[in-house]
């Protein structure tokens, strides 16, 4: 059995670093000290946000080198474009998230590689079309590229199921990526003074409950309508594009039949 992005040994390497990256861009504010120099900045977002593209880079290329051939690429395009294209449906309006089934269901069927390739390209070309770019991008494109490989990675399962299982899954990630998204901005947010502002060196469970109170406050109903959404479009979707990528698969030799 072959798949369109082969995940070795040297490509995951550049996963658990990219990871191990990522977790350190998402959570530095937890581990700083009150009388470190960053804690007092407004640099440190934009010093990952330019870190992160290159190690996404770095990423790619390496899945690149374990077996991304025209036919993987071509078929990468197609579902990123299709994810940047509905992506704008939704607008935002109430937490209405139109994309993150579509990388479930894309990482379920060809695989985590191709999920973390899935997840990243498709925030990038929706932010190209919407004109998105920021430097919030970086971490949408980490995130929606973790919600890929966990899709990729999860037990085998089949029918109904199988569509359970994601439809949960795709749940929770629209639930994770959104608590992420708010740990990217909460530091620089808001003042102090406040009962969900960022403390610089305070204990990282005092913080954690700030960011859990301050998400409750802010974001809590987009979060559950990404969640919902998420969930309902793989619950009524997922067996048809299931079947639909599984027989594009195996026509393009990527896997073998029952596979």
């Amino acid at each position: 059995m072959t798949a369109p992005v082969r995940v070795g040994p040297r490509a995951t390497v550049a996963l658990l670093v990219s990871s191990f990256i990522g977790i350190a861009a998402f959570c530095w504010p937890l581990l700083i000290s009150s009388e470190s120099t960053i804690a007092h900045g407004r640099d440190a977002p934009l010093v990952f946000a330019l870190l992160l593209p290159l190690v996404l880079a770095v990423v790619l290329a390496e899945l690149s080198e374990g077996g991304l051939d025209a036919k993987a690429i071509a078929l990468l395009g197609v579902l990123a474009g299709v994810g940047a294209v509905i992506r704008p449906l939704g607008g935002g309006t109430a937490g209405v998230e139109t994309v993150f089934f579509l990388i479930v269901l894309g990482a379920r069927v060809f695989g985590p590689g191709f999920g973390f390739v899935l997840g990243s390209t498709t925030l990038f070309a929706s932010a190209l079309l919407t004109a998105g770019v920021g430097p919030w991008l970086p971490f949408q494109m980490l995130g929606a590229a973790w919600v890929g490989l966990g899709a990729g990675l999860l037990p085998r399962a089949r029918g109904r199921r199988e569509v359970a299982l994601l439809a949960g899954y795709g749940a929770l990630a629209g639930l994770a990526y959104g608590v992420l998204l708010n740990l990217s901005f909460w530091p620089f947010a808001l003042g102090g003074g406040t009962s969900v502002s960022f403390v610089a060196g305070d204990a990282v469970a005092d913080n954690l409950r700030r960011l859990l109170a301050f998400g409750l406050a802010t974001s809590l109903a987009w979060d559950i309508g990404r969640a919902v959404t998420t969930a309902v479009l793989i619950a009524v979707t997922g067996p048809v594009l299931l079947r639909t990528l599984r027989r594009a698969a195996i026509r393009a030799a990527f896997v073998e039949p029952g596979t």
